[in-house]
């Protein structure tokens, strides 16, 4: 990957997918929706609450919000984002424990306080309508991957670059709104694979 921002994800990606997987998403989002979750409601809930984990945190103890929380919290961040790497069809395989095929790395890089972490919820703003839209697109693109997965033809690899550049996206918005790096998310779509790379994992093992 080119990006030098702190934060770093990549994914491993089949030639062919299965199309038993793809039947499993397509189960698992009925599902969710049949329960009343979403990627929409997600959004919403981690947008709302990540900010404000921070300043309480960072009201309590300051220097131990990097240390101690932030690795916890991002270790749950960091399996949503393999959950989205594999709704996504950029991998195809269900985040387990010993998934190793979507990797991440961060370097906490922010310097917090409860009025910086709170003014989040207003600086990620720009960046998530950015992401919103990125999503209607991947959306677009998603019916097009399954379509290509049901004929058993090989994945486009444009479809997989734009499907991974969107979960960079993700992950770096999350970061920042999150307060875990001073950076703001770049703008602009990695598309780029990290092919022979080894990306350590942070908080993600």
């Amino acid at each position: 990957m080119s990006s030098d921002y702190p934060v770093q994800i990549d994914a491993t990606s089949p030639t062919h997918f299965d199309r038993v997987q793809l039947l499993q998403r397509i189960g698992i989002a009925m599902l969710l929706g049949w329960l009343g979750f979403s990627a929409g409601w997600l959004a919403c809930l981690l947008f709302a609450e990540l900010p404000l984990i921070a300043a309480i945190s960072i009201a309590s103890t300051r220097d131990a919000y990097l240390k101690k929380t932030a690795p916890s919290m991002w270790s749950v961040l960091v399996w949503l984002l393999r959950f989205s790497a594999y709704m996504l069809l950029i991998v195809d395989r269900f985040p387990t424990g010993e998934d190793h095929s979507v990797v991440t790395e961060i370097r906490y890089t922010g310097q917090p306080t409860t009025g910086s972490a709170l003014t989040r919820l207003v600086t990620s703003i720009p960046s998530g309508i950015m992401l919103m839209l990125l999503w209607c697109v991947s959306s677009f693109l998603w019916v097009v991957a399954a379509l290509t997965v049901l004929l058993g033809l090989p994945m486009p690899r444009s479809i997989l670059a734009f499907q991974r550049g969107v979960l960079r996206w993700q992950a770096r918005l999350v970061a920042y709104h999150a307060s875990f790096v001073a950076e703001y998310p770049p703008w602009a779509l990695d598309t780029e694979s990290s092919s022979g790379t080894a990306l350590a994992m942070a908080g993600g093992r």
